[in-house]
Protein backbone atom coordinates (compact mmCIF):
# COMPACT_ATOMS: atom_id res chain seq x y z
CA UNK A 1 0.00 0.00 0.00
CA UNK A 2 2.87 2.34 0.84
CA UNK A 3 4.45 1.83 -2.60
CA UNK A 4 1.07 2.44 -4.26
CA UNK A 5 0.62 5.72 -2.39
CA UNK A 6 4.17 6.76 -3.30
CA UNK A 7 3.59 5.98 -6.99
CA UNK A 8 0.27 7.85 -6.98
CA UNK A 9 1.94 10.86 -5.40
CA UNK A 10 4.64 10.77 -8.08
CA UNK A 11 2.05 10.69 -10.87
CA UNK A 12 0.08 13.62 -9.43
CA UNK A 13 3.19 15.72 -8.78
CA UNK A 14 4.51 14.98 -12.25
CA UNK A 15 1.22 16.02 -13.82
CA UNK A 16 1.09 19.30 -11.89
CA UNK A 17 4.72 20.12 -12.66
CA UNK A 18 4.47 19.37 -16.39
CA UNK A 19 1.21 21.28 -16.76
CA UNK A 20 2.41 24.38 -14.95
CA UNK A 21 5.70 24.43 -16.86
CA UNK A 22 3.87 24.00 -20.18
CA UNK A 23 1.02 26.43 -19.50
CA UNK A 24 3.06 29.01 -17.60
CA UNK A 25 0.32 29.63 -15.06
CA UNK A 26 -2.86 27.84 -13.96
CA UNK A 27 -5.57 27.91 -11.31
CA UNK A 28 -6.68 24.97 -9.17
CA UNK A 29 -9.79 24.54 -11.32
CA UNK A 30 -7.75 24.53 -14.54
CA UNK A 31 -5.34 21.95 -13.14
CA UNK A 32 -8.19 19.81 -11.84
CA UNK A 33 -9.86 19.75 -15.27
CA UNK A 34 -6.64 19.32 -17.23
CA UNK A 35 -5.37 16.42 -15.11
CA UNK A 36 -8.77 14.93 -14.29
CA UNK A 37 -7.94 15.02 -10.59
CA UNK A 38 -10.41 16.09 -7.92
CA UNK A 39 -10.34 19.71 -6.78
CA UNK A 40 -9.66 18.78 -3.11
CA UNK A 41 -6.68 16.63 -4.13
CA UNK A 42 -5.24 19.38 -6.34
CA UNK A 43 -5.74 21.89 -3.52
CA UNK A 44 -3.92 19.65 -1.05
CA UNK A 45 -0.93 19.18 -3.35
CA UNK A 46 -0.70 22.85 -4.31
CA UNK A 47 -0.81 23.93 -0.67
CA UNK A 48 2.15 21.67 0.12
CA UNK A 49 4.06 22.74 -2.99
CA UNK A 50 3.48 26.43 -2.23
CA UNK A 51 4.65 25.97 1.35
CA UNK A 52 7.89 24.36 0.11
CA UNK A 53 8.47 27.05 -2.51
CA UNK A 54 7.97 24.75 -5.48
CA UNK A 55 5.12 26.84 -6.87
CA UNK A 56 4.50 30.58 -6.64
CA UNK A 57 1.25 32.52 -6.36
CA UNK A 58 1.33 35.04 -9.21
CA UNK A 59 -2.04 36.74 -8.74
CA UNK A 60 -5.79 36.44 -8.58
CA UNK A 61 -8.14 36.02 -11.54
CA UNK A 62 -11.01 38.46 -12.08
CA UNK A 63 -14.08 37.56 -10.08
CA UNK A 64 -17.07 36.00 -11.84
CA UNK A 65 -19.28 36.60 -8.86
CA UNK A 66 -17.58 34.43 -6.26
CA UNK A 67 -14.15 34.19 -4.67
CA UNK A 68 -11.30 35.17 -7.01
CA UNK A 69 -9.29 32.16 -8.13
CA UNK A 70 -5.60 32.01 -7.23
CA UNK A 71 -3.22 31.61 -10.16
CA UNK A 72 0.05 29.73 -9.74
CA UNK A 73 3.29 29.29 -11.68
CA UNK A 74 6.02 26.71 -11.27
CA UNK A 75 9.35 27.71 -9.72
CA UNK A 76 11.69 26.17 -12.30
CA UNK A 77 14.65 26.87 -10.00
CA UNK A 78 13.22 24.72 -7.20
CA UNK A 79 15.12 21.65 -8.45
CA UNK A 80 18.20 21.36 -10.64
CA UNK A 81 19.53 18.49 -12.71
CA UNK A 82 23.13 17.46 -13.36
CA UNK A 83 24.02 15.99 -16.76
CA UNK A 84 27.50 14.51 -17.28
CA UNK A 85 29.10 12.71 -20.17
CA UNK A 86 32.39 10.84 -20.17
CA UNK A 87 34.78 11.13 -23.11
CA UNK A 88 38.38 10.27 -23.82
CA UNK A 89 39.39 13.94 -23.99
CA UNK A 90 37.46 15.10 -20.94
CA UNK A 91 34.40 14.92 -18.73
CA UNK A 92 31.66 17.42 -19.61
CA UNK A 93 28.72 18.52 -17.51
CA UNK A 94 25.81 20.95 -17.40
CA UNK A 95 23.73 22.15 -14.49
CA UNK A 96 20.18 23.06 -15.55
CA UNK A 97 16.75 23.87 -14.13
CA UNK A 98 13.40 22.09 -14.58
CA UNK A 99 12.79 23.96 -17.83
CA UNK A 100 16.12 22.88 -19.29
CA UNK A 101 17.76 26.29 -18.96
CA UNK A 102 21.50 25.81 -18.41
CA UNK A 103 23.03 27.44 -15.34
CA UNK A 104 26.56 26.19 -15.74
CA UNK A 105 28.60 24.23 -18.24
CA UNK A 106 32.13 23.03 -17.70
CA UNK A 107 34.76 20.52 -18.77
CA UNK A 108 36.85 18.46 -16.33
CA UNK A 109 39.73 16.10 -16.92
CA UNK A 110 38.75 12.72 -18.32
CA UNK A 111 37.72 10.12 -15.74
CA UNK A 112 37.98 7.25 -18.22
CA UNK A 113 41.02 5.74 -16.54
CA UNK A 114 41.97 3.15 -13.95
CA UNK A 115 40.72 5.11 -10.93
CA UNK A 116 37.88 6.66 -12.93
CA UNK A 117 35.01 5.72 -10.62
CA UNK A 118 36.68 7.45 -7.68
CA UNK A 119 37.47 10.53 -9.77
CA UNK A 120 33.92 10.77 -11.06
CA UNK A 121 32.51 10.30 -7.57
CA UNK A 122 34.69 13.09 -6.19
CA UNK A 123 33.66 15.45 -8.99
CA UNK A 124 29.94 14.76 -8.50
CA UNK A 125 30.29 15.07 -4.71
CA UNK A 126 31.89 18.49 -5.04
CA UNK A 127 29.01 19.72 -7.23
CA UNK A 128 26.37 18.33 -4.86
CA UNK A 129 28.09 19.94 -1.89
CA UNK A 130 28.02 23.29 -3.69
CA UNK A 131 24.34 23.07 -4.64
CA UNK A 132 21.71 21.28 -2.55
CA UNK A 133 19.04 21.87 -5.21
CA UNK A 134 20.50 19.18 -7.50
CA UNK A 135 17.94 16.37 -7.40
CA UNK A 136 18.81 14.16 -10.37
CA UNK A 137 21.93 12.94 -12.19
CA UNK A 138 22.11 11.69 -15.78
CA UNK A 139 25.37 10.21 -17.05
CA UNK A 140 26.37 9.38 -20.63
CA UNK A 141 29.05 6.78 -21.37
CA UNK A 142 30.77 5.51 -24.54
CA UNK A 143 29.51 1.97 -24.05
CA UNK A 144 26.49 -0.31 -23.87
CA UNK A 145 24.25 0.02 -20.82
CA UNK A 146 21.72 -2.42 -19.35
CA UNK A 147 19.46 -0.58 -16.86
CA UNK A 148 22.39 1.36 -15.43
CA UNK A 149 25.04 -1.36 -15.65
CA UNK A 150 27.81 -0.70 -18.16
CA UNK A 151 28.60 -4.07 -19.76
CA UNK A 152 30.53 -3.13 -22.92
CA UNK A 153 32.98 -0.24 -22.88
CA UNK A 154 36.16 -1.19 -24.79
CA UNK A 155 39.37 0.30 -23.43
CA UNK A 156 37.96 1.35 -20.06
CA UNK A 157 38.02 -1.77 -17.91
CA UNK A 158 37.41 0.13 -14.65
CA UNK A 159 33.86 0.83 -15.83
CA UNK A 160 33.09 -2.58 -17.34
CA UNK A 161 30.30 -4.48 -15.56
CA UNK A 162 29.95 -1.62 -13.08
CA UNK A 163 26.39 -0.77 -12.06
CA UNK A 164 26.82 3.00 -12.07
CA UNK A 165 23.13 3.79 -11.57
CA UNK A 166 22.71 1.56 -8.52
CA UNK A 167 25.99 2.73 -7.00
CA UNK A 168 25.21 6.45 -7.25
CA UNK A 169 21.56 6.15 -6.25
CA UNK A 170 22.65 4.52 -3.00
CA UNK A 171 25.55 6.92 -2.48
CA UNK A 172 23.75 10.19 -3.27
CA UNK A 173 20.13 9.24 -2.43
CA UNK A 174 18.68 10.62 -5.66
CA UNK A 175 17.51 9.20 -8.99
CA UNK A 176 20.24 8.48 -11.55
CA UNK A 177 20.04 7.63 -15.25
CA UNK A 178 22.98 6.08 -17.12
CA UNK A 179 22.73 6.06 -20.91
CA UNK A 180 24.77 5.13 -23.96
CA UNK A 181 26.24 8.21 -25.66
CA UNK A 182 24.55 7.73 -29.04
CA UNK A 183 21.17 6.91 -27.54
CA UNK A 184 21.36 10.18 -25.61
CA UNK A 185 22.48 12.08 -28.74
CA UNK A 186 19.63 10.85 -30.93
CA UNK A 187 17.18 11.64 -28.13
CA UNK A 188 18.66 15.13 -27.81
CA UNK A 189 18.45 15.75 -31.55
CA UNK A 190 14.82 14.60 -31.53
CA UNK A 191 13.80 17.01 -28.76
CA UNK A 192 15.97 19.93 -29.88
CA UNK A 193 14.50 19.90 -33.37
CA UNK A 194 10.90 19.05 -32.54
CA UNK A 195 10.90 15.95 -34.73
CA UNK A 196 7.52 14.35 -35.43
CA UNK A 197 6.93 11.17 -33.48
CA UNK A 198 6.28 9.01 -36.54
CA UNK A 199 9.75 9.61 -37.95
CA UNK A 200 12.75 7.31 -37.65
CA UNK A 201 16.28 8.59 -37.09
CA UNK A 202 19.82 7.24 -37.11
CA UNK A 203 22.60 9.26 -35.46
CA UNK A 204 26.15 8.28 -36.47
CA UNK A 205 29.41 9.20 -34.82
CA UNK A 206 32.89 7.82 -35.36
CA UNK A 207 33.98 9.32 -32.08
CA UNK A 208 37.06 9.08 -29.90
CA UNK A 209 36.22 5.54 -28.81
CA UNK A 210 35.20 3.89 -32.05
CA UNK A 211 32.05 4.26 -34.16
CA UNK A 212 28.55 4.07 -32.75
CA UNK A 213 24.99 4.90 -33.70
CA UNK A 214 21.74 5.80 -32.00
CA UNK A 215 18.42 4.61 -33.45
CA UNK A 216 15.01 6.13 -32.87
CA UNK A 217 11.79 4.72 -34.33
CA UNK A 218 8.42 6.43 -33.81
CA UNK A 219 9.84 8.55 -30.99
CA UNK A 220 11.35 5.63 -29.09
CA UNK A 221 15.06 4.92 -28.71
CA UNK A 222 15.86 1.40 -29.90
CA UNK A 223 18.22 -0.35 -27.47
CA UNK A 224 17.79 -3.94 -28.63
CA UNK A 225 17.06 -7.20 -26.83
CA UNK A 226 20.41 -7.18 -25.02
CA UNK A 227 20.97 -3.38 -25.12
CA UNK A 228 23.65 -3.79 -27.80
CA UNK A 229 21.92 -1.88 -30.60
CA UNK A 230 24.13 0.81 -32.11
CA UNK A 231 27.47 -1.00 -31.87
CA UNK A 232 27.95 -0.54 -35.62
CA UNK A 233 31.70 -1.22 -35.54
CA UNK A 234 30.81 -4.94 -35.80
CA UNK A 235 28.84 -4.63 -39.06
CA UNK A 236 30.72 -6.50 -41.84
CA UNK A 237 31.73 -4.16 -44.67
CA UNK A 238 34.07 -6.38 -46.71
CA UNK A 239 35.14 -10.03 -46.59
CA UNK A 240 37.96 -9.13 -44.19
CA UNK A 241 36.85 -5.98 -42.36
CA UNK A 242 33.97 -4.82 -40.22
CA UNK A 243 32.97 -1.15 -40.13
CA UNK A 244 35.20 -0.30 -37.18
CA UNK A 245 38.26 -1.92 -38.73
CA UNK A 246 37.63 -0.27 -42.09
CA UNK A 247 37.57 3.20 -40.54
CA UNK A 248 40.67 2.61 -38.45
CA UNK A 249 42.52 1.31 -41.49
CA UNK A 250 41.52 4.23 -43.68
CA UNK A 251 41.97 7.37 -41.67
CA UNK A 252 42.03 9.33 -38.48
CA UNK A 253 38.68 10.05 -36.79
CA UNK A 254 38.00 13.17 -38.86
CA UNK A 255 36.24 12.02 -42.04
CA UNK A 256 36.85 15.42 -43.61
CA UNK A 257 40.63 14.94 -43.75
CA UNK A 258 40.76 11.32 -44.83
CA UNK A 259 43.79 10.43 -46.91
CA UNK A 260 41.65 7.69 -48.49
CA UNK A 261 38.50 9.68 -49.14
CA UNK A 262 37.18 7.35 -51.82
CA UNK A 263 37.35 4.28 -49.60
CA UNK A 264 35.92 6.18 -46.65
CA UNK A 265 32.97 7.39 -48.71
CA UNK A 266 32.34 3.86 -49.97
CA UNK A 267 32.51 2.45 -46.45
CA UNK A 268 29.97 4.99 -45.21
CA UNK A 269 27.76 4.35 -48.23
CA UNK A 270 27.66 0.61 -47.57
CA UNK A 271 26.62 1.27 -43.98
CA UNK A 272 23.89 3.67 -45.07
CA UNK A 273 22.61 1.04 -47.51
CA UNK A 274 22.37 -1.41 -44.60
CA UNK A 275 20.37 1.08 -42.52
CA UNK A 276 18.01 1.79 -45.42
CA UNK A 277 17.42 -1.89 -46.14
CA UNK A 278 16.72 -2.71 -42.48
CA UNK A 279 14.81 0.26 -41.02
CA UNK A 280 14.45 2.71 -43.95
CA UNK A 281 14.99 5.82 -41.78
CA UNK A 282 13.72 9.30 -42.60
CA UNK A 283 17.00 10.92 -41.54
CA UNK A 284 20.61 9.98 -40.81
CA UNK A 285 22.51 12.53 -38.73
CA UNK A 286 26.28 13.02 -38.83
CA UNK A 287 28.52 14.88 -36.38
CA UNK A 288 29.65 18.35 -37.50
CA UNK A 289 33.18 17.57 -36.24
CA UNK A 290 33.52 14.75 -38.76
CA UNK A 291 31.76 15.69 -42.00
CA UNK A 292 30.91 18.76 -44.05
CA UNK A 293 28.27 19.39 -46.71
CA UNK A 294 30.63 18.54 -49.59
CA UNK A 295 31.54 15.16 -48.13
CA UNK A 296 27.92 14.45 -47.26
CA UNK A 297 26.86 15.02 -50.88
CA UNK A 298 29.56 12.60 -52.07
CA UNK A 299 28.39 9.99 -49.57
CA UNK A 300 24.78 10.40 -50.70
CA UNK A 301 25.66 10.13 -54.38
CA UNK A 302 27.79 7.05 -53.78
CA UNK A 303 25.10 5.41 -51.65
CA UNK A 304 22.83 5.27 -54.71
CA UNK A 305 25.19 2.58 -56.06
CA UNK A 306 23.82 0.25 -53.39
CA UNK A 307 20.28 1.53 -52.76
CA UNK A 308 17.85 3.18 -55.25
CA UNK A 309 18.13 6.93 -54.65
CA UNK A 310 14.39 7.35 -54.02
CA UNK A 311 14.79 5.32 -50.80
CA UNK A 312 17.76 7.27 -49.44
CA UNK A 313 17.08 9.27 -46.27
CA UNK A 314 17.93 12.88 -45.58
CA UNK A 315 21.59 13.16 -44.60
CA UNK A 316 22.08 15.99 -42.11
CA UNK A 317 24.83 17.46 -39.93
CA UNK A 318 24.39 18.41 -36.28
CA UNK A 319 26.34 19.44 -33.18
CA UNK A 320 26.93 16.12 -31.44
CA UNK A 321 28.06 17.57 -28.11
CA UNK A 322 25.00 19.84 -27.92
CA UNK A 323 22.63 17.00 -28.86
CA UNK A 324 24.32 14.65 -26.38
CA UNK A 325 24.00 17.01 -23.43
CA UNK A 326 20.45 17.98 -24.41
CA UNK A 327 19.50 14.31 -24.49
CA UNK A 328 20.98 13.76 -21.02
CA UNK A 329 19.17 16.86 -19.76
CA UNK A 330 15.88 15.50 -21.13
CA UNK A 331 16.44 12.25 -19.24
CA UNK A 332 17.34 14.18 -16.09
CA UNK A 333 14.25 16.40 -16.31
CA UNK A 334 12.11 13.29 -16.59
CA UNK A 335 13.61 12.13 -13.28
CA UNK A 336 12.93 15.54 -11.70
CA UNK A 337 9.27 15.45 -12.72
CA UNK A 338 8.72 12.33 -10.58
CA UNK A 339 10.82 13.49 -7.62
CA UNK A 340 8.93 13.25 -4.33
Amino acid sequence: MQNTNHSLKQVILSGIRRTLIKMGTATKVELSKKLDISFPTISKFLAQMEQEGEIVLVGLDDSSGGRRAKRYSYNTEYMLGLAIYLEKDGTYYTLYNCKGEVHKEEKWESVLKEDGISLLTNLISSLLNDNSRIKSISIGVPGSVDHGRIFFIPGYEAFKNFHLKEYYEKLFSMPVKVENDMNAAVLGYYYRNGIKKNQSLVYMYSGQNGPGAGFMINGDVVRGSSFFAGEISFIPITDTENFGQALVNQRDRDLRTSANEGRTIDTMSRLIASFVAIINPHTIIFCSDEVNETLLLKIKNNSSKYIPSEHLPNLLISDWKRDYLYGLQSLGIELLMYEV
